[in-house]
């Protein structure tokens, strides 16, 4: 058998031109109906183009560009088509519409925008509710100073005016910790601080709370150098023994968020040695005997002189060669463990009974320990 004179078998007709040409041009079609699926389709024919039929590379490659413009080509059409519908279709019903206008009486005029009362909350809480409810926004100081508001989140709402013609909503805030004024642009209405100077604790509290100060951010200290200053809940404990000796600001002046309150406390009752407050700060005992300028050689609970020298204590006792010395000792009561002290080697006991000795410290001064 000659192979040279063997005839050609026939291909599939699915693997022929005329059947590839026809998977490009159903890329078109379908298209034009839906673009997703036409795209498979396209994918699909690429895919056809070069594997069935047995065209050269150049032809394979312009088929697939072929296959894209015709799927762009289909989708466009298709696309008109959907947009004549829908103009058509938004025609028809526009004439409807207006038919319905012309035979029934007139709609009423669309609903004004209602506006919550937003006052007393965060300035930024209040913007974010007003902007959903649809209104447009606005904020600026309600004091008269006229300040910048800078972030939201620390400012309150004091007022608010509201324009429901234009939608819109404009907020007057102060800062978290000041107050509303009566009107918006006004003063800030700041408490005044009142004279509680000699008043006793419990009646400077209520002072203090009549005129609107916040009783919390009040700091107590304690004149009496050789006592530690009491918390506020020890000062309540026994506020008719505690008085003001000492206040700070001055009565008449405005506490503000920034003003520090303070007031120094002295103590004492009737058993007391000291039942008076002392001409300025930091200047008195408890005890006088803790005093170091104290003489303890005129003092009626013994001890030695504290300044040396050979004075001798009025309540009897031998007198040696310590007698006149800073070292004498000598009993002065009751005493605040860790306060200062005068002379050394003085005794004292402690509220508990502990006894306690006058002594050198780690900071080098007399100091009461056990």
């Amino acid at each position: 058998m000659n192979p040279y004179n063997t005839p050609v078998l026939p291909q599939p007709w699915w693997r022929t031109t005329p059947a590839v040409l026809a998977l490009l041009a159903l890329v078109a079609l379908i298209g034009a109906l839906s673009f997703g699926f036409g795209f498979l389709v396209m994918i699909a024919a690429v895919v056809a183009v070069w594997v069935l039929p047995r065209w050269r590379w150049f032809t394979k490659a312009g088929a697939t560009f072929g296959a894209l413009v015709l799927l762009t080509v289909g989708a466009g059409l298709g696309g008109q088509l959907d947009d004549n519908g829908t103009a058509k279709s938004e025609a028809v019903t526009q004439n409807k519409g207006s038919d319905s206008v012309k035979a029934a009486s007139p709609s009423p005029s669309p609903k004004a925008l209602e506006a919550a009362d937003y006052t007393e909350k965060p300035l930024d809480e209040a913007v974010k509710l007003a902007r959903s409810a649809g209104f447009t926004t606005a904020h600026h100081d309600a004091a008269e100073e006229g300040r910048t508001v800078m972030v939201r989140s620390l400012w309150t709402v004091c007022f608010q005016k509201v324009d429901t013609t234009a939608e819109t909503i404009n907020f007057a805030a102060v800062k978290d910790d000041e107050p509303c004024p009566e009107k918006d642009g006004g003063p800030l209405p700041w408490p005044v601080m009142p004279e509680v100077v000699g008043a006793t604790y419990d009646t400077a509290l209520k002072d203090l709370k009549r005129a609107g100060i916040d009783l919390d951010s009040v700091q107590l200290d304690d004149v009496y150098l050789d006592l530690d200053t009491p918390t506020a809940e020890e000062a309540a404990e026994d506020g008719d023994e505690w008085r003001v000796c000492f206040q700070s600001p001055d009565e008449g002046t405005d506490v503000t968020s920034d003003t520090a309150v303070s007031l120094d406390l002295g103590r004492w009752t009737d058993v007391d040695l000291v039942q008076h407050c002392p001409k300025a700060k930091d200047t008195t005992y408890d005890i006088p005997a803790n005093d170091p300028d104290h003489d303890s050689g005129n003092s009626t609970t013994g001890g030695a002189g504290s300044t040396g020298g050979s004075s001798s204590s009025s309540s009897g006792g031998s007198s040696g060669s310590s007698s006149g010395s800073s070292t004498g000792g000598g009993s002065v009561g009751t005493v605040h463990p860790g306060s200062f002290c005068s002379p050394q080697g003085a005794t004292g006991v402690t509220k508990a009974g502990t006894p306690m000795i006058c002594g050198p410290a780690s900071d080098g001064r007399n100091r009461w320990h056990s």
